[in-house]
């Protein structure tokens, strides 16, 4: 593909490839790749997005960041952080070993469902034995309709090619994960040349200078159809972007008896004639997507500084 020496001509569009502070690598129209610089607070981007890009010197300056379909952040009291723009999909990638995060895979579904992203689940190293229990602590997901799929990405790579590449074909997909639970592993089989194509853009951030922790975007066949974008090993996810009220609408198991409840404003925590509750009480709602929904309330409720 190569760095472009310069661009020519007048504005042009381009793709977010790799961005790190005020510095973006753009994927121009034409397949080149430039640094580029955004100017102000204006031109805010993220990996994904589609710009209106201004030859500058030996680069470019992004003048403007197209409208996008979508956003996948994250934001806690202190400080937000966007994974990706654009995204069609995310796969959150879980494993037995280590131990299955289901606060923060339950975090993300909900950040993803805000978004209107796609969301759907892969539980990695299905030959190890804390499989099983990561299954049954994924079945409350696969009740509510959350697709999960289970790879060996160490053991059968192939087999896990042939699962995931349907998932990812024609879409641009984000892989979130923890660290440990083989998203290194899996990039480096879905794509061949991750190596190339991510220190491609790490030179022209002239990343040597500084670690780079901001999504890698890497493009999974010749036409530029599909593409795969790797995430930093996430450990926590704030949700400060939400509000209390929306919470139960975003959790497909919750959000199916929402409507059924006595109040319109029902918190389901504690009113009469709650359909949620009477749901967990019967066992159609699961006790513990309950108990993840009344922290997570609890948390969004706190007063925002």
């Amino acid at each position: 593909m190569g760095l472009s020496n310069g661009p020519s001509g007048g504005v042009g569009d381009g793709l977010v490839v790799g961005a790190h502070g005020r510095d973006v690598v753009v994927e121009t129209a034409e397949r080149r790749r430039l640094l580029c610089h955004r100017r102000g607070k204006k031109t805010e981007c993220v990996v994904g997005d589609r710009v209106h890009w201004q030859p500058a010197g030996d680069g470019g300056v992004i003048e403007a960041v197209l409208p996008r379909t979508s956003l996948l952040w994250r934001e806690d009291r202190w400080r937000s952080k966007s994974f990706a723009a654009n995204l069609d999909r995310l796969l959150v990638l879980v494993a037995g070993d280590p131990p299955l995060a289901e606060s923060l895979l339950a975090r993300a579904l909900v950040a993803a469902a805000h978004a209107g992203i796609d969301a759907q689940v892969v539980l990695n190293k299905i030959d190890l034995p804390q499989a099983d229990a990561a299954r049954a602590r994924l079945e409350p997901y696969r009740r509510a309709d959350v697709p999960v799929h289970e790879v060996s990405v160490a053991r059968d790579g192939a087999a896990a090619r042939n699962a995931l590449m349907p998932l990812l074909h024609g879409r641009t997909t984000l892989l979130l994960g923890a660290s440990g639970v083989g998203k290194s592993t899996l990039i480096n089989l879905l794509v061949p040349d991750a190596a190339a194509q991510v220190g491609e853009i790490s030179r022209a951030l002239n990343a040597g200078r500084h670690t780079t922790t901001t999504t890698s975007w890497y493009w999974l066949d010749a036409e530029h159809r599909s593409a795969v974008l790797d995430s930093p090993g996430v450990q926590s996810f704030g949700l400060q972007q939400i509000e209390a009220a929306q919470l139960a609408s975003l959790m497909p198991d919750l959000a199916r008896h929402v409507p059924h409840c006595r109040f319109a404003n029902c918190t389901h925590r504690s009113e009469p004639a709650c359909a949620v509750q009477a749901a967990a009480a019967s066992g159609e709602v699961e006790a513990s997507r309950l108990q993840i929904y009344r922290e997570l309330f609890e948390e969004l409720s706190q007063p925002r500084w």
